[in-house]
């Protein structure tokens, strides 16, 4: 066993909410008369927490209004987070890690109110050692989330690997000394992924259960 401690994130990575996420983003900008970004845009922001989501998409706002475009982004998404399934697949890559003796964990650009309703919603709590969401520290890129893991579970980085779907989360795993492993059915295409440290980028979830068995 390589690595003793595998972490997920959750949006894109677990659960296939990358194109609700970039819709509600879009829907919250017309309602505080922002021009909408284009989907993609919307996409490559995910993960980060929604306050430096926002601040990356319209570096204009004041506190006030990054603090409506939040508003804005709950009222649209949160009727709707119960249609948010886990991609195919994923529970069976978790129930043969957990077999393996090993920690998992979570790191997520959601707030602890979301991670815990999406745990409610798709009965994974029971997976997972720890997790830590972006207001609970620093969000992604920085490695404070990664660092905190590592600590609770005493594993070191060069036994620890990060599974995302989008640059953040590479780079946070980067930063952190630690492996990141990327997938492209989530947020993020190959051609972006690419363009930072990463041990492989894998398409579907079936490559990561293989790819897992094979090197993790």
């Amino acid at each position: 066993m390589r690595y003793r401690l595998v972490v997920f994130d959750w949006d894109g990575t677990i659960m296939d909410s990358t194109s609700l996420i970039a819709e509600c983003i879009q829907l919250a900008a017309v309602d505080c008369a922002l021009t909408p970004p284009s989907t993609e845009a919307a996409k490559h922001i995910i993960g980060l927490g929604i306050r430096d989501s926002v601040q990356f998409l319209f570096p204009n706002l004041n506190d006030a209004g990054l603090d409506a475009f939040a508003q804005r982004y709950r009222h649209h998404y949160l009727p709707r987070d119960s249609e948010v399934r886990l991609y195919e697949g994923i529970q069976t890559v978790l129930t043969n890690l957990a077999h393996d003796e090993r920690f998992l964990a979570v790191a997520t650009g959601k707030p602890r109110r979301g991670l815990e309703r999406a745990f409610d919603h798709c009965g994974l709590r029971p997976h997972f050692h720890y997790t830590r969401c972006a207001d609970e520290g620093w969000p992604k890129p920085h490695p404070d989330m990664l660092e905190k893991l590592m600590a609770f579970t005493g594993v070191e980085a060069a036994q620890t690997l990060m599974i995302g779907d989008t640059i953040h989360d590479l780079n946070m795993a980067a930063s952190a000394g630690c492996d990141g492993l990327a997938v492209s059915y989530g947020a993020h295409a190959p051609a972006t992924l690419t363009t930072v440290p990463h041990r492989a980028v894998l398409h579907s979830v079936e490559e990561l259960a293989q790819w897992l068995k094979t090197h993790g």
